[in-house]
Formats: structure tokens, C-alpha cells, sequence
């Protein structure tokens, strides 16, 4: 593996770790040790954001690889405008997108397999929310997602769907609203 110019490894550099930006920029110029190291620091985020999207496990490890092969080919026209964790999730959810949209226009049905939690390991309470989130729109259940499993702020969940910041409030609150009403 190729490692960055002083010899320490792209992960680090003068005893710091390196920022996602600076790994990107690394990467606009075929480091391959930064992409092995961006791709460590994403790739569980990017998986579940996707799993939320496209509800099979095998369909969200599909979009994981797509998206950093498309981080690797793009890397070099990242330009700073948003955080890069915003970047890599937005080309994470148009992938996720595209994908559904080659899919049969059927109503698409969760791998319980994958989504549902081991009954011998889970409790009754993680079935149930998991069942009212299946109840939710997909817009809906993305907006939760983004917004409380990946912790990113209303604007910036906005920004990685292209969305009015007053659209992710507003499907917020009736994710919530119909989420309250599920598990009452």
C-alpha cells in the first residue's frame, strides 16, 4: 500500500489523525491507503444508512461498494462545500435511489432476515418499534434515520436530500407523530 509522503501512514500524519478531507484530498491522487482508511472510518455508517433505504442487506452491500468506488473515481472533485460525511451519504442515497428505481415497482418488502432482530437476543419492545418503523414512508423513516442514528443536524440532513430544512421538520414530526401513535 502507498503511503503518503513523510512515510507515516495516511491515517495519520505528524501524530494526528487525518481529516476526511485531507484522506479525500489524498485520494484525488490515488492513495490507496487513505481509501483503505476512509473506507474503515464510513463504511458501518454508509451500510446502515443505506439498509435504511433500500430495506435488504445484500441490496445495501451493493450501494456501500458502489459509493466508495464512486468516492475513489470522485474524490478529486470533492470541493468542500459540505462536510464530507454529507457528500459520501448523498452519493450513498442517489446510488440507494437508482437502485429501487431498477427494482420491480412492487411494494417492497424488508428481508426479515436481515432487519428484524434475533427474537433470542432482542426483546419484544425492539419488535414492535422495528414493525412501526416498517409503517412509516420511506421519505419519513430516511429523515429519523439521518437525523437520529447518523446524528446529523436538520440542516444537515437536508443538505443530503436535497430538501427544504422546513421538509425535514416537517417529516420529522409526522415520522414521530406516526411513530407515537404505532407504540401507544
Amino acid at each position: 500500500m502507498e503511503q503518503s509522503v513523510n512515510s507515516e501512514p495516511a491515517e495519520r500524519e505528524h501524530g494526528t489523525e487525518r481529516t476526511d478531507e485531507q484522506l479525500l484530498a489524498l485520494i484525488g491522487e490515488g492513495n490507496q491507503a487513505a481509501f483503505h482508511a476512509l473506507f474503515r472510518r464510513h463504511a458501518d455508517r454508509v451500510l446502515r444508512y443505506t439498509l435504511s433505504i433500500v430495506r435488504r442487506r445484500h441490496l445495501a452491500e451493493d450501494v456501500l461498494q458502489e459509493t466508495m468506488l464512486a468516492v475513489w473515481k470522485s474524490a478529486k472533485q470533492f470541493q468542500g462545500r459540505s462536510k464530507p460525511t454529507t457528500w459520501i451519504l448523498g452519493i450513498a442515497r442517489n446510488l440507494s435511489h437508482n437502485l429501487l428505481r431498477k427494482e420491480k415497482k412492487g411494494a417492497r418488502m424488508p428481508d426479515l432476515e436481515t432487519t428484524l432482530p434475533d427474537p433470542a437476543e432482542g426483546t419484544l419492545r425492539m419488535l414492535q418499534v422495528q414493525r412501526a418503523l416498517d409503517t412509516l414512508t420511506d421519505t419519513q423513516r430516511e429523515v429519523l434515520h439521518l437525523v437520529y442514528y447518523e446524528e446529523m443536524s436538520i440542516s444537515e440532513a437536508a443538505d443530503v436530500l436535497a430538501i427544504p430544512e422546513g421538509t425535514v421538520k416537517s417529516r420529522m414530526f409526522h415520522a414521530r407523530k406516526a411513530l407515537a401513535k404505532e407504540l401507544s
